[in-house]
This record gives structure tokens, C-alpha cells and sequence, in this order.
């Protein structure tokens, strides 16, 4: 751990490569906080996300959130910084090419908008719902436990034009007594509050594929998990370096006559690099929210001889 510095707000937007995802909604939902045995992963289902990386395979946009500005639209965060451990509102627009704020949004899991929040460093995250006022301007209460530089990740989809989500992505500098951490180490299971979820399938870069999610408490698994923003859990899945955020997609709904509510929740994803990403898991079960988190590794496979081999995933099944 390095020692401990005193990071003023200006000092703090510097180090806003290193932040952490943090979340907070009109209605708080789950937190994650320098835990290593857990991280959150949410996904977003849409046809494609927006300002993404193109995959190897199929040229599918697989990551968003890199830039601030994408597809004729930008994020306007009127909020730049803000204090570690104090509560504070955090206010953004979203503004067409015209510099107009945005008022028409075609609804995705329920929501207008999901913003996530995350430090650089992959420690803290929130996903959060803000409210949105008849000017356009989003608001959500965020209180940030550590200093340093975090990435504000806005998903929508404009109601104009119908077409695909975007996902569009800003720094916000956090003042304080500044830490950094590493990420916790690569690990199949999580736990949080008393239950455990497994993970099971690999992220291979430029390559599709299923990521299972199986919950248990006590040692039993837990088959009557609640439907959560239009599926049994919901993913997020963040790139370390550049907190790119993954196209993941759930499999299956409630209600469909096919989907169990668990223990096992599916996701189709793609990894649009090598490296570190950190899954985020909200599941929903007796009224609560909860978030597991996991860090794991997108490796190329390599045949017999050691050399790279065509991209694919050697767990799960391929979509």
C-alpha cells in the first residue's frame, strides 16, 4: 500500500485514472467498498452499446463509456468534484449535438438512465438511478467513501430516432486523504451478507460467450430470486485501465416460460481486450438488493505449442 497523501480537489481530478465505479440512486442500491470478496457486475441489454470497442468476430460494438461525447450526444457533468465521505448531489446533463438538454428517453429495465459510478482502481462502485427534473438536468445524493479520481458511466437510450443505447463516460475528482488499493485478486466465488455466488464460463477477448452466475445462502441454493430491472440479476462489467464498460446481456426473463428464478443467472459477454475486468452481480431476494463482485482475467487460449489459437470460450456455451 503506498502512503497515504493529501489530495486537494484540483490533485484529485489528476488522479481521476485511478477511481473506482460507485452507484447511488433515488432508492440506494447495493454498494461495494474496498471488499475483496466481493464485486458487483450490471449489464445493460441492448442491441449494441454505445461508444464501443469492435470485436474481433463479429464487429460488434463490445465497450462503452470511453468517451464523454459519442453518437451526437454528450455528458455534461455539472459536478466535476466532491469531497471523500461527504454526502453531495450530483448533477449532469445530457445534451444532443445541438447543445440541447435531453428530456425524451425511451425506457431500458425500467429506467430512463443508469449511471454507474467507479473509482479507478475498481474498489468502489455504486450503480445508481437519479432523478431527472422537467429541464433535463439528472440528480443523485452520492457519498464517496475515498479520495482519488473515479469514472461516471451514464446508459440511456434516447427516445429521438430509436436507436441504440449509449453509453457515455466522464471523470469526477474525489478531495481527500488519497490510497490507492489493487484490485482483490481473481476469484470464482463471492460472498456477501451470508450468500455466495459462483462463477462459472471465461471472458476470451473478441469472442462471445455465457458467464453463469449461481446463488446460494447457507449452503443451499437459493431458487426464488426476484425479478430485478427486467431480469433475475443484473451484470456490469468494467475494464481495469480505462473503466470500458462491456456489452452484457441477460439470458432470458422473467415470465418468458423458460427462465428459472435461479440459482443460476446467465449472461452473454464480450471481452473487447485482453486484461483485468471486475464483475458486478445485483440480485434481488427477500426485497433486498445485494451486489457480488468478482475480478477476473480475458486471456487469448493458445494451443498445444503455446501460441495464441482463435478466440473462444472454453467454458459456457458459445451464443
Amino acid at each position: 500500500m503506498h502512503t497515504a497523501l493529501k489530495i486537494t480537489a484540483f490533485a484529485a481530478a489528476l488522479a481521476a485514472s485511478f477511481g473506482t465505479a460507485y452507484g447511488v440512486g433515488s432508492s440506494f442500491d447495493p454498494v461495494v467498498d474496498g471488499a475483496p470478496s466481493a464485486s458487483h457486475v450490471t449489464s445493460h441489454a441492448k442491441g449494441a452499446a454505445g461508444g464501443g470497442t469492435e470485436g474481433e468476430g463479429g464487429g460488434a460494438p463490445v465497450a462503452g463509456g470511453l468517451q464523454v461525447s459519442e453518437n451526437g450526444y454528450t455528458l455534461d457533468l455539472t459536478t466535476p468534484r466532491v469531497a471523500a465521505g461527504q454526502r453531495a448531489d450530483l448533477r449532469f446533463t445530457v445534451r444532443d449535438d445541438a447543445g440541447r438538454a435531453v428530456t425524451d428517453y425511451r425506457p431500458e429495465h425500467g429506467r430512463q438512465l443508469h449511471l454507474v459510478l467507479a473509482s479507478n482502481d475498481l474498489v468502489t462502485y455504486r450503480h445508481l438511478h437519479p432523478a431527472r427534473a422537467v429541464d433535463g438536468t439528472w440528480t443523485t445524493p452520492v457519498e464517496l467513501p475515498r479520495a482519488g479520481g473515479y469514472r461516471v458511466l451514464a446508459d440511456f437510450a434516447p427516445a429521438a430516432g430509436g436507436g441504440d443505447g449509449v453509453t457515455l463516460g466522464a471523470d469526477l475528482a474525489v478531495a481527500g486523504d488519497y490510497a490507492p488499493l489493487e484490485p482483490p485478486a481473481p476469484s470464482r466465488t463471492a460472498t456477501v451478507d451470508g450468500y455466495e455466488v459462483r462463477l462459472t464460463g471465461v471472458l476470451r477477448p473478441g469472442a462471445v460467450g455465457e458467464l453463469g452466475l449461481t446463488v446460494s445462502r447457507d449452503g443451499r441454493p437459493v431458487t426464488d430470486l426476484e425479478p430485478h430491472l427486467g431480469a433475475y440479476g443484473h451484470l456490469v462489467a468494467l475494464r481495469s485501465g480505462d473503466l470500458a464498460q462491456l456489452h452484457v446481456h441477460p439470458n432470458g426473463a422473467p415470465g418468458d416460460g423458460a427462465t428459472r428464478p435461479g440459482p443460476r443467472v446467465s449472461f452473454t459477454a464480450t471481452a473487447p481486450s485482453a486484461g483485468t475486468y471486475r464483475l458486478f452481480l445485483d440480485f434481488r431476494h427477500g426485497g433486498k438488493v445485494r451486489t457480488a463482485a468478482f475480478t477476473v482475467r480475458a486471456e487469448a487460449p493458445r494451443n498445444a505449442e503455446g501460441a495464441p489459437a482463435d478466440s473462444a470460450w472454453t467454458e459456457g456455451h458459445g451464443h
